[in-house]
């Protein structure tokens, strides 16, 4: 098959690699289209850790079922199934899986993640084998594109389910990129009242209020906490996301709360932030980490087939795997305009 496999700090190669052979309880899948994560991005020039080379990355895939293991239920995964996997390789045994809590697996890996111990290559292929337990059919009508959004979406819906969102809230999401515009439409979904987007970048501000949010804030033209206060009565957010994950805009998301908020931490850029102890202490803060997701695929591809969850405005090109790595440089750069790209083997 081919594949886009990074093989050192910012170089790939894309070339002729074995076909994956699924095992008794999986499937091989004839990838149909992939997204670039953020993630892979910061993985590709080896600092997030997270991308230990050689790895073929992609965890945000779909595409049709070409073959089926021995085990697997011929009576409920046939070939020609349309099927999106979760990104997490759960073991379904442990005592977090047997909770539901499989974004927490004792023998947890991630398609086309690689830190640690273990090594488990991505979609950016020809072909993927998974395990048949963590599919999910895509729905009719649903396209390959928009259902490779099923597993950023998942990602939101689960961030915005550690708290309890109330029709009265308002909540302030620190970050204005692809999850957090997800997110904003998640908290739209659960009946957030009032929204407020934070970003540098005013497009991105403009895109937000399209997708939900009733006001957009720029750290670089408005004091972020000061005016939350404002729009609150005094107060402060009842929630907050924080969806970068570096030192300055935890300090925003923690500022803009009101005594006895809560923050959902979805950023993961640095390994380590020092936070306003204090103020957490004194105002009765509460932090929640989220990982992943944890069952959320289905209610992803309900609403992306429903329609309730916008992702077009998200997909900025949709091209060729062989064209891969100048659109991962693209996106590593910055580029003015671009969001997600999709790869198509």
């Amino acid at each position: 098959m081919k594949a886009l496999e990074l093989v050192a700090p910012s170089t790939f190669e894309f070339g002729d690699r074995p076909d994956p052979v699924p095992g008794p309880d999986e499937v091989l899948i004839a990838v149909k289209a992939t997204g670039i994560c953020g993630s892979d991005i910061h993985g590709m020039d080896g600092s997030s850790g997270r991308r230990q080379m050689p790895i073929i990355m992609g965890h945000e895939t779909s595409g049709e079922i070409v073959a089926v293991g021995a085990d697997v239920d011929g009576d409920h995964w046939k070939v020609g199934d349309r099927v999106t996997p979760d990104s997490t390789v759960y073991c379904g045994k442990c005592e977090y899986c047997e909770r539901g809590e499989i974004n927490l697996c004792d023998d947890r890996q991630v398609l086309g993640v690689s830190p640690g111990t273990y090594r488990r290559h991505g979609a950016f292929a020809d072909y993927l084998a998974v395990p048949a337990r963590i599919l999910y059919r895509i729905p009719e009508g649903l396209s390959y594109e928009h259902a490779a959004m099923t597993e950023p979406l998942a990602v939101a819906l689960h961030a915005v389910g550690r708290v309890t969102i109330k029709p009265t809230d308002t909540a302030v999401v620190v970050g204005a990129g692809m999850i957090g515009l997800l997110c904003i439409q998640a908290l739209r979904v659960a009946g957030c009242r009032e929204i407020i987007a934070v970003d540098l970048a005013d497009d991105k501000l403009a895109l937000a209020q399209t997708l939900g949010a009733t006001a957009g804030l720029n750290p670089q033209t408005c004091d972020v906490v000061a005016e939350v206060r404002a729009r609150t009565g005094g107060q402060g957010a009842d929630v907050s996301l924080e969806v970068v994950g570096i030192q300055p805009t935890l300090h925003t998301a923690i500022g803009v709360l009101r005594r006895g908020g809560s923050c959902v931490l979805v950023g993961n850029l640095q390994p380590r932030a020092e936070v306003p102890y204090q103020d957490l202490v004194t105002k009765e803060l509460t932090l929640y980490g989220t990982c992943s997701c944890a069952g959320e695929y289905d209610r992803a591809l309900e609403l992306l087939a429903s329609g309730e969850v916008q992702v077009s405005p998200f997909i900025s090109a949709v091209v060729p795997l062989a064209e891969g790595e100048a659109w991962f440089h693209r996106l590593h750069a910055g580029e003015n305009g671009l969001f997600k790209v999709i790869l198509q083997p």
